[in-house]
């Protein structure tokens, strides 16, 4: 098949499904410049204690290292702003942990997007990934011209923002390719200036351990009593950095069944957060990425948010 028209007929398809974009870069080695970022970035242990991220370096940067005989890369992106937000005086989770944990929803429409592609032409092969493997998802989603990582590290697709999931499969086929994406931060700096933790060094560094999303999900020991003071509701993620980029003035409610949040999740107050038991917990997150942090690492957040609120009540 003509490999203009099928590129057109996956792309097509990957709309049908409920992504916002889609687009295919060619499986090359990464380049030596990124390649040195990312090994001066895990040298320097910004990445704290994700120790996995370490892992496979040469994988991560030579996809065909990873699956045998991949020429083409299809970058996805599925949306996740939510239409209904917590409210301030509730106590936060990042938005991408609102609904059901992304994983399973993007497999499942990224398997759709494969099944498509194996019924249109014969002999091929194909992987999907989904933030489970040494991809580098963002840098092939640039790649893939869906847009350019911000400053703020995330993905910023123009005329869309930042809230997306990002998903790729693995091709052993050529496609027609489309042109990597620019940068357009500019001279803006909000989301570094506006990072509680100033985890945002500088302009595409981010400093895990300083992570307020790292500090509530990832982390598995006590949250450093120089970060608990800057948590503020935050008990599971922080999407600070993004609410103040200028390009996600342009995002749009997400239609996604899966993603939405339960009427439960949405109501919960403080005292429901304090007298929350195990069993709850379990029936509130099921399915959802949540569980990521497991109920004493929820209970942990909880424990520091509160403290911080009575040491401040205690000086006024």
């Amino acid at each position: 098949m003509n490999k203009t028209k099928l590129s057109l007929q996956i792309k097509e398809k990957a709309s049908l499904l409920g992504f916002s974009a889609c687009g295919i870069a060619p499986s090359d080695v990464v380049a030596k410049e990124d390649k040195i970022y990312l090994r001066e970035w895990l040298d320097t242990n910004k990445h704290a204690e994700m120790k996995y991220m370490g892992d496979h370096f040469e994988k991560r940067c030579d996809p065909r290292l990873l699956v045998q005989g991949t020429q083409s890369i299809i970058s996805v992106a599925l949306n996740y702003s939510p239409e209904k937000k917590l409210h301030d005086d509730q106590l936060q989770f990042a938005y991408y942990a609102y609904g059901m944990d992304y994983h399973e929803v993007i497999k499942k429409k990224l398997s759709l997007l494969l099944n498509y592609i194996t019924e249109k032409v014969d002999q091929v092969s194909g992987k999907v990934f989904c933030d489970t493997a040494p991809v580098l998802e963002r840098f092939w989603a640039q790649q893939a011209g869906l847009g350019w990582i911000g400053k703020h590290t995330q993905l910023i697709i123009p005329g869309k923002g930042s809230y997306f999931f990002l998903g790729e499969i693995f091709l052993d086929i050529e496609l027609e390719y489309d042109t990597p994406g620019a940068d357009r931060c500019g001279s803006c700096s909000r989301c570094i200036e506006t990072c509680p933790t100033n985890a945002l060094e500088h302009s595409h560094i981010l400093n895990a351990n300083n992570c307020i999303s790292y500090l509530t999900i990832e982390n598995k020991g006590e949250i450093p009593k120089a970060f608990a003071s800057k948590l503020g509701t935050h008990l599971y993620g922080c999407d600070e950095c993004q609410k103040v980029c200028p390009w996600n003035r342009f995002s749009i409610s997400t239609q996604i069944a899966e993603l939405q949040p339960s009427t439960k999740f949405m109501e919960m107050q403080s005292s429901d957060w304090n007298s929350l038991t195990i069993e709850e917990y379990r029936t509130l997150f099921k399915g959802s990425a949540v569980k990521r942090a497991k109920y004493e690492g929820l209970m942990r957040n909880l424990k520091s948010i509160k403290m911080e609120e009575q040491n401040n009540k205690n000086k006024e």
